[in-house]
């Protein structure tokens, strides 16, 4: 097996080849473990998913080795989580860093992939797992001149490993996603002045995050069994419970009540927790984003500047929330200005900053916090090509079409867990499912002297049907990168699989007990 990726998803799949006792290799185009722990290294990058449900639980000795110190670690804790978990796992030695690659081919004679990286590496393998990750491609605005910014300019998710210096210089942050959101409050107080430039506001609120004390860490260790099976069965792989009772059942007073109790939960309590219409009902969905949108009103003292950072083209998770410390509050900073790219665009980037209709603003440093190429960005770009010379990219030129999130038809035996119609939730958790799903399937070939593993077309059809049909009961709209919004020219179709790990478990259930044979050959 040749793995593609070390992030969580790619660390997880290696260790499972390991223990089958397959011959394996994992290939990853940075220098360093974890994914975009490794790659992602912006000031204020932090989890929004609770650190002990975001790490490896098939493992209790490698959990109770690892202390986490926050509900929700920063990048440099999790990237040093990947990396004790790679050593305490003995996978160092099968991970070739600096090898990005560039061309992986099917030979239907000998059934296997060649695969080439970009620093010389070919390798031949039965199996190929492209763990490459669902934001794993940054973009940039298509604005004339960007290249010829003469001061300091990085992606947040191209941030380099030495540290970026904002200590009195013009700063300007592109973007207010999730990204965006958290880089602005993590540098405001070294930096002269602060720039946002603001294509639309989205339904920001408080991470709430706490460090994790000592007695915390031991409930945790205790609990660790109980944990595993709570999260194994969630369907979103969260600890937070859903809400029984509707919004409209209790009275106004009650349910502003309720929000503030929300308001002050942390991260995904907020989505998983909330009364059980909020993504259904859009009066219920009002009511929460009323109460936002006068929570933001509250904290930022300029009222043009609040109603700029209030979005009005979505409700509540109509795009992925993002979960802010201290966001709101920068906008009360005299250091710190918001520009609305809606009310003026971008005009040109120039040796010296930035210009719109209003004039020339000169930065000594612009941060691109412009998102990601989701779901299926890294996947095209491999050069992958299955039977008969079949390009991926072309495969999915009006949008990705899968099964189970993790294969294709047309490419036996290639297998893409955490990608397009894969992660929703708690990504970890989603994947191990996929992840377990692929090594038990290649188990079943050795068992039963098969070589090659292929989605039938029909097999394939039914659930591209089913994300079809759910997505249009999704909370997120078409203006979420979900459905490939922030790349233009991108065809527009849902990447997520909007039925979630019980979807995922009911097909994979179906496969095992009624349609093995046709996969294999």
């Amino acid at each position: 097996m040749l793995v593609i990726g070390a992030g969580v998803t790619g660390i997880h799949q290696l260790k499972r080849a390991v223990d089958a006792g397959l011959s394996a290799l994992l290939l990853e185009a940075g220098q360093g473990v974890g994914g975009v722990w490794h790659w992602n290294r912006y000031p204020g990058a932090r989890l929004d998913s609770e650190s002990h449900t975001y790490g490896y639980l098939f493992s209790k000795e490698l959990f109770e080795g690892w202390e986490w110190r926050e509900r929700f670690a920063g990048q440099p804790e999790n990237e040093r989580y990947f990396n004790y978990a790679v050593d305490r796992l003995g996978l160092r030695d099968r991970i070739r860093f600096g090898a990005r690659v560039n061309s992986v081919l099917f030979d239907e004679t000998s059934a296997t992939w060649l695969v080439r990286a970009t620093d010389g590496t070919e390798v031949r393998a039965r199996f190929v797992v492209a763990a490459t990750g669902v934001l794993s491609v940054p973009v940039f605005p298509d604005v004339p001149g960007r290249e010829d910014f003469a001061g300091v300019a990085h992606h947040t998710g191209l941030w380099p490993d030495t540290p970026v210096d904002f200590a009195g210089k013009r700063v300007a942050v592109v973007g207010t996603g999730s990204s965006g959101v958290q880089v602005i409050p993590a540098i405001l107080a070294d930096v002269a002045s602060l720039t946002v430039y603001q294509r639309s506001p989205n339904w920001c609120t408080p991470l709430n995050n706490e460090p994790i004390a000592a007695e915390q860490q031991a409930q945790l260790r205790d609990d660790f069994e109980q944990l595993r099976e709570t999260l194994n069965a969630s369907a979103s792989g969260f600890l937070h419970q859903p809400r029984e009772r509707t919004a409209f059942e209790d009275s106004p007073d009650e349910r502003w009540e309720f929000h503030e109790r929300m308001w002050q939960s942390p991260g995904f309590a907020k989505v998983i927790s909330h009364y059980a219409d909020m993504l259904t009902d859009k009066a219920a969905n009002d009511d929460w984003c009323a109460f936002m949108a006068e929570k933001v009103r509250g904290i930022v003292k300029d009222p043009a500047t609040a109603e700029r950072l209030i979005p009005t083209d979505h409700g509540w998770a109509g795009k992925r929330p993002p979960f802010v410390t201290g966001y709101f509050e920068a906008y009360n900073d005299p250091k710190v200005s918001l520009v609305d790219l809606r009310e003026n665009p971008f005009v040109r980037v120039t040796e010296t900053g930035i210009e719109t209709p209003d004039g020339l603003s000169e930065f000594d440093v612009i941060v691109w916090a412009s998102g990601f190429d989701f779901g299926t960005g890294a996947l095209n770009r491999m050069g992958v090509r299955g039977r008969g010379g079949l390009a991926l990219e072309e495969y999915w030129a009006d949008g990705p079409r899968t099964f189970l999130g993790l294969m294709s038809h047309g490419f036996p035996n290639f297998f893409f867990p955490g990608g397009p119609h894969g992660a929703a939730g708690n990504n970890p958790r989603y994947a191990e499912d996929q992840v377990n799903f692929i090594a038990d399937a290649i188990e079943y070939l050795g068992d039963h002297g098969h070589r090659v593993i292929e989605v039938p077309a029909d097999t394939e059809a039914g659930w591209n049907a089913m994300v079809a049909e759910l997505a249009v009961y999704s909370p997120f709209g078409e203006h979420s990168y979900f459905f490939g919004s922030n790349i233009a020219g991108k065809p527009r179709s849902f990447l997520l699989n909007p039925g979630g790990r019980p979807k995922l478990r009911e097909f994979m259930g179906e496969v095992l007990q009624s349609e093995y044979s046709r996969f294999l050959s």
